[in-house]
């Protein structure tokens, strides 16, 4: 039995999930849990299936066998492996960080715990972190200095690594439009405040002279307008009168890793379809 994600999205109409469903029951394929959202203001239709396959099955066979109902309502889509401890060839991932590194380290944990079916393979930093917890990982870590060469050497590293995902686990340093566009849908960042509110640096100390009552953390994917990607998911805390900026950032800071790891957890299980500037999300 092999396990498989199918997601899809196309302009919403009546039949597209009886036709779904007829091509799947033809390859004997069961389905375990499934989710669909019509969306009334773009007319996007969004659906979600996690599958049962009997075994042997390629995606790439699966794939051929849905590519007729797929071009009839002009889907797109693709089957995944559904994440699991036991995947042979996990997600490839690369994790930037900057001088802070509480949400690196909590990534790390999970992916060692098997909370986070993914590989790590390499931790990227423009700033010199301790690097003496590392190295106990065995993970990859590259301290770039030079913006200029940053890119190129990222480039190079994701290329040769085959790397599907990177994570900005608090990486302060912009990314170029045209990079941003190249992995549209595979950078997640984690924003320090609850987005729009806040944008941009120290968002703490902001919060602390408006006097919030709850402060929160946004995590979402890059584009190439600073903080206004689609968010995945937000995290919040509440907030005491008595509270300075920085008990505020101690109270953030935990906000932040677990809302990062649960937007990339929500991406490995394959949760999160695009919609314009926004995401359909389906827990």
């Amino acid at each position: 039995m092999k396990h498989l994600i199918l997601n899809l999205s196309c302009p919403d109409q009546a039949g597209i999930v009886a036709a779904t469903t007829q091509v799947l029951a033809q390859a004997a394929m069961n389905i375990s849990e499934s989710h669909q959202y019509g969306d009334k203001e773009s007319g996007q239709f969004f659906m979600r299936i996690a599958l049962e396959a009997p075994a042997p099955c390629e995606i790439k066979d699966v794939q051929a066998l849905f590519a007729g109902v797929a071009k009839t309502y002009k889907m797109d889509y693709a089957f995944y492996e559904a994440s699991s401890p036991e995947l042979a060839v996990k997600p490839k991932v690369v994790i930037m960080v900057s001088k802070f590194d509480h949400c690196l380290h909590d990534l790390i944990y999970r992916t060692r715990i098997g909370s986070l079916d993914m590989d790590i393979v390499a931790i990227i930093s423009n700033h010199p972190i301790d690097q003496n917890r590392l190295e106990a990982t065995n993970i990859p870590f590259h301290y770039w200095q030079d913006p200029k060469e940053n890119e190129k050497k990222l480039r190079a590293l994701l290329e040769a690594e085959q790397v599907e995902l990177v994570i900005l686990a608090r990486y302060m340093q912009i990314l170029s439009a045209d990079l941003v566009q190249t992995l549209a849908g595979r950078i997640i960042n984690i924003h320090h405040s609850f987005l729009p509110s806040f944008k941009g640096a120290e968002p703490y100390s902001r919060a602390y002279e408006r006097g919030v009552k709850m402060i929160g953390a946004t995590a979402h994917f890059v584009t190439a307008d600073l903080d206004e990607g689609p968010i995945i998911t937000q995290g919040v805390a509440n907030i005491r009168h008595d509270m300075g900026v920085s008990d505020l950032v101690d109270v953030g800071r935990d906000v932040e890793r677990r809302t990062l790891a649960h937007a990339v957890k929500l991406y490995l299980q394959r949760r999160i379809l695009l919609n314009g500037k926004k995401t359909v999300v389906f827990e």
